[in-house]
């Protein structure tokens, strides 16, 4: 993520999060997952100009709002069931990105439950807008 940070485009942002947001549902390629749901924990970072987010009035306007990232993930989730973690994470950026004020996005994707033997298996993606807000 450091080195993410070093990137140009995203010098002059701020960023914003959304961290282990939990969702259950119904994920998987496998017969076994397709008859129920799977805990799946996602992260999203916005990286948006400071001079689209910087408030001069303590005005939730002018800035953008964390329900905007957890209302997207809701959204996306509750359209039903998903074959890969590389669908879902790739989904949430291309929304992410759709925001207007948003410059850059990164978004996760972990599936805690499925080894026993680790903390979980997942994606990450990164997405930066071809015409710099």
């Amino acid at each position: 993520m450091s080195s993410l940070l070093q990137h140009p485009q995203l010098a002059g942002c701020r960023r914003l999060f959304l961290r282990d947001y939990e969702v259950w549902i119904n994920i998987g390629v496998h017969d076994f997952e397709k008859k129920g749901e799977q805990r799946v924990v996602i992260n999203v970072d916005l990286f948006v100009p400071l001079e689209q987010s910087t408030p001069h009035s303590d005005e939730l306007h002018e800035v953008v709002d964390y329900d905007f990232i957890r209302r997207s993930v809701s959204e996306r989730v509750a359209r039903g069931h998903i074959h890969l973690q590389e669908t879902l994470a790739d989904d949430l950026l291309r929304l992410m990105l759709a925001h207007p004020r948003v410059r850059a996005a990164r978004v996760s994707t972990e599936k805690p439950d499925v080894y026993p033997d680790c903390d979980a298996v997942g994606v990450e993606v990164f997405g930066l807008r071809t015409d710099p807000n």
